[in-house]
């Protein structure tokens, strides 16, 4: 079963179903970037909470992949998450590979999952800055500072060596913050132009997944108190409503 309605929708849909509707599933795996809005958890730990279902029958699909180019048939490369590498991970890959979609498995689930939900922070907050008019060069900065934050959260919700480097982090972080069909730096980019967050939404009808992860990252860093001042100030543009402009003064102050 792929799981891939937007995550505010999630529970809603899945509540309807009883608690033993996935027992007999081979995999559930997630393709959903975000968070559970209100209880602030992962997609997968929801599903494996409300179904009683063992780590090892989820996954999860992460990138680096826009599903735009995969569908121009260009080279693409999935990573999917999963405990079960050998078994689930493997077997998922190999349903997914053809003449130009590589897909690999890999162990940290928990991982790849909030790096998938945070990188989508990162690029709605290039997108608010492209949109103020700052360039290629802060945007460098930003993704560089991004790294750190997303490394220092990571370390403190889920510790265990990992290799940021890799391209189920970095790559997709990267792909996200930068990409033309990116929705979150496309609705960030509205947002630094002088939309609001109603009038972005309703003019991109689609679901840009960042605007909610980012106050799902920072209710639970209320208790983590990681230093995460890109989401921060995400959360405060959007959220707080603090003028674009004067939040990005802000922010660039404390990037290195």
């Amino acid at each position: 079963l792929v799981l891939a309605v937007p995550a505010a929708f999630v529970q809603p849909v899945l509540d309807k179903l009883g608690r033993d509707a996935l027992r007999h599933k081979k995999g559930v795996i997630s393709a959903i970037k975000g968070m559970i809005p209100g209880k602030n958890i992962l997609v997968t730990d929801y599903v494996q909470e409300r179904f009683r279902l063992p780590a090892a029958q989820l996954g999860v699909i992460a990138g680096p992949c826009h599903a735009e180019e995969v569908a121009l048939e260009k080279q693409s490369y999935l990573t999917i998450g999963s405990p079960d590498v050998s078994g689930l991970g493997q077997a998922f890959c190999q349903l997914l590979r053809n003449r130009y979609v590589s897909a690999h498995p890999a162990a940290d689930l928990d991982g790849i999952e909030y790096c998938a939900v945070m990188k989508n922070i990162i690029a709605l907050t290039g997108g608010i800055a492209h949109g103020l008019g700052y360039g290629d060069n802060f945007l460098a900065v930003l993704v560089s500072n991004a790294v750190q934050e997303i490394r220092r959260f990571l370390q403190a919700i889920s510790p265990q060596p990992r290799d940021l480097s890799a391209s189920a982090y970095l790559g997709d972080l990267l792909v996200t913050a930068y990409s033309q069909f990116s929705r979150n730096r496309t609705f960030g980019n509205m947002v630094g132009r002088g939309y609001s967050v109603k009038s972005a939404q309703l003019e991109m009808n689609m679901v840009a997944e960042g605007y909610y992860a980012v106050k799902s990252i920072h209710e639970l860093n209320r208790q983590l108190k990681v230093n995460m001042p890109i989401t921060t100030a995400a959360y405060n543009v959007l959220y707080e409503r603090i003028a674009p402009a004067v939040e990005l003064e802000i922010l660039k102050e404390k990037l290195r």
